[in-house]
């Protein structure tokens, strides 16, 4: 497993405005996980470092869950950043087994 990659504080303070502007979609299942969404401001996007990115699509590659927590994103736990919505990149895609316990 990778290393996760911490923002320093100066990419931390960038982050801090736009974590009120986080939405969190309701959660959905299928038979085995549940699942839901969270979108992050656009312009958000820009404050976010460059190695968090996939350099051939473009997209925030699959982040670790410390650095998920990094940028502002909060969820109790359990929960995997699994897919970046491509068409819209700001967009990411979370998953954890149903019935979860911690």
């Amino acid at each position: 497993m990778n290393r996760p990659r911490y923002l320093t504080d100066a990419e931390r303070a960038k982050i801090l405005e736009f974590l009120d502007m986080i939405h969190y979609s309701p959660r959905y299942n299928d038979d085995t996980n549940e699942y839901r969404h969270v979108m992050l401001p656009k312009d958000m996007l820009k404050a976010i470092p460059q190695d968090y990115f996939n350099p051939d699509s473009g997209t925030l590659r699959i982040l670790l869950e410390e650095e998920w927590r990094g940028l502002g994103i909060t969820q109790s736990l359990g929960w995997a950043h699994y897919e970046t919505h491509a068409p819209e990149p700001h967009i990411l895609l979370f998953k954890r087994p149903i019935n979860y316990e911690h």
